[in-house]
């Protein structure tokens, strides 16, 4: 196995992804919130773009997914939306 460099976003960008983040509803914001305390400083440009698409959804939305209820479709349907929606289910 390889040890590529997974560019990580800065600490601006972190403070700027966490904010845009908050929502609506309180479950979630709990786990939007259990995911940066487990990711600390260290957010690859990849989960917060895919942090950023699923922001974009609406508040029930953006819990169906979460909650497995429903699977990312249509222009949502990314590697990146995968790969942090993967990440916030765990």
């Amino acid at each position: 196995m390889t040890d590529l460099a997974v560019p990580m976003i800065d600490e601006r960008a972190l403070s700027k992804l966490r904010w845009r983040c908050r929502r609506g509803l309180l479950e979630n914001d709990l786990l939007i919130e259990r995911f940066f305390a487990r990711k600390g400083e260290q957010v690859s440009v990849t989960e917060a773009e895919g942090l950023t698409a699923l922001m974009d959804l609406a508040d029930n939305d953006l819990l169906d997914l979460l909650l497995r209820r429903k699977e990312p479709s249509g222009e949502i349907d990314t590697a990146a939306v995968r790969e942090v929606l993967n990440e916030l289910r765990t």
